[in-house]
């Protein structure tokens, strides 16, 4: 089947909620067969997330509460991209400003739409190497804790569902695929 007799139009868009990350719309559609349905769609600017990999093997992690889910989740350093603000420029600002590092390589590990069904959000991953430290300088009303720990135990830790954030999970299987494949 051709893909594109897949496609949904948009025949009308209503804004619902203009809030200061997201906007909600709620959608009328044409479907493939002609008939109209509805669909609600968060709007985002999009986000990075950025895995620190160490000389001796070993990655930062954050840990941070994540209010919707009412749990600390331990994740990759990550932030939104502000409107128009370039995906790696935004990588750099958030490893400095979570971790207090720089780093001299960067490498695009692609992107992860985290919620298909409603989100238009993208989240660019990169995996950052060669830092160095300096200065960690958090948001105003940003809380976390910086965790250390080998790749490896990473992706373990992925592969038992003992980290569920998509991003991170991904930053870590691609990042241990890609090191594999340089030895």
């Amino acid at each position: 089947m051709d893909k594109k007799a897949l496609l949904e139009t948009q025949v009308s868009s209503e804004l619902l909620f203009d809030g200061k990350i997201v906007r909600l719309y709620r959608d009328e559609v044409r479907l493939p067969d002609g008939s109209l349905s509805f669909r609600e769609v968060v709007r985002h600017h999009g986000g990075v997330g950025v895995l620190p990999l160490l000389s001796d093997g070993s990655v930062i992690l954050v840990e941070q509460c994540r209010y919707a889910y009412g749990e600390i989740i331990t994740e990759i350093p990550a932030g939104k991209l502000e409107k128009g603000e370039d995906p790696l420029e935004c990588g750099k600002r958030e490893l400095l400003e979570e971790v207090g590092a720089e780093a001299e390589e960067w490498i695009f590990l692609g992107n992860v739409y985290p919620s298909v069904g409603y989100d238009d959000e993208i989240i660019r991953v990169y995996l950052a190497k060669g830092l160095a430290f300096k200065e960690q300088h958090l948001d105003e009303g940003e809380f976390l804790s910086l965790k250390r720990m080998p790749l490896a135990q990473l992706v373990e830790e992925v592969m038992a569902g003992r980290v569920p954030d998509s991003k991170t999970q991904i930053a870590a299987l691609k990042t241990a695929r890609l090191l594999a494949g340089e030895t």
